[in-house]
């Protein structure tokens, strides 16, 4: 049996259909408030669902029973993210060394941890909630693989960060020019599943990106290839994402601003030692272009 925790999400909703796909008994954690829409989607794939949190750890014992495997990709940001309730310490730092501890306890043959890369390392509070729990991991005794994916295409390739194919606008921080290493959801579940069994994978972090780093401006010049027309950029400059950090004042806020740095700086990884342990076809910007702008004109 698997445990994934953050099922419901993009990339643990795509590592239970990998898992199910291989004929692997699945059980996922999912929250009292989860979209019912989203627990049924996770039955069809006759994934078992346990209703549990990570803020509760008897609920995660319960949850750790009987798993070979723990692989975790939950987050309280972006998307559910409430103050003093569903927070970074309390989902990010408290509740992923609850899942550790109780994965331990129970016996638990493999833990699987998503972090980001390691070029994203500011010290802001969502990075100092990843570095944490990796640094609990590696102490647990527990067989580990850290993941460390740079930016999702899914994410940072569209409008939830002003990167907008179907009204041919972005937003680009910092000037960029700096190339950074876009990586497929699929992808990253693909690593995830085969770093259960891969024996390179065992007590090992992995810096994982896509086919080759190319800049947010490449990224424009892609899109506008695969959709036949120009983009509106805009600039977000630097100065001005140093100052939002600075002026930030709640962790998530603070988070993004940090993120957004980061991704100005660029985040290139060369993934020549990541696809000699597990031999991954990876995704390029331009197949995930030609996909979207697909999408859009059909829905145009």
């Amino acid at each position: 049996m698997i445990l994934v925790v953050g099922a419901t999400g993009l990339l643990g909703g795509e590592i239970c259909r990998q898992l199910a796909g291989r004929g692997e008994p699945v059980r996922a954690l999912v929250r009292p408030t989860t979209d019912a829409a989203k627990v049924e989607a996770l039955r069809t794939l006759g994934v078992e669902t346990l209703v549990g949190d990570l803020r509760d750890p008897a609920s995660l014992s319960v949850a750790c029973r009987g798993a070979r495997a723990v692989i975790t990709t939950v987050s309280a940001m972006p998307f559910s993210y409430v103050p003093g309730e569903n927070d970074i310490k309390g989902v990010d730092t408290d509740g992923q060394a609850s899942l550790v501890e109780a994965a331990r306890s129970a016996g638990v043959s493999k833990f699987v941890y998503t972090s980001f890369s390691a070029n994203i390392d500011d010290p802001f509070p969502l990075r100092n909630a990843k570095r944490a729990t990796e640094a609990t991991l590696r102490a647990s005794g527990l067989d580990y693989t850290i993941l460390r994916p740079s930016c999702f295409m899914e994410v940072w390739l569209t409008p939830a960060v002003g990167f907008d194919p179907a009204n041919a606008t972005a937003t680009i921080y910092g000037t960029g020019e700096a190339g950074i290493s876009y990586v497929a959801v699929r992808d990253v579940a693909d690593f995830a599943v085969h770093s259960l069994d891969a024996p390179g994978a065992g007590n090992a972090t992995l810096e994982i990106g896509g086919p080759e780093p190319i800049s947010q401006l490449d990224a424009v010049r892609i899109f506008e290839r695969a959709a036949g027309r120009r983009f509106e950029v805009t600039h977000v400059p630097m100065e001005a994402l140093e100052a939002q950090h600075a002026a930030a004042t709640d962790p998530m806020q603070q988070s993004f601003a940090g993120l957004m740095q980061c991704v100005a700086r660029g985040d290139p990884i060369d993934v020549t030692r990541v696809l000699a342990v597990i031999p991954v076809r990876l995704t390029s910007v331009v197949e995930y272009a030609d996909r979207v702008t697909g999408r859009v004109a059909a829905h145009a």
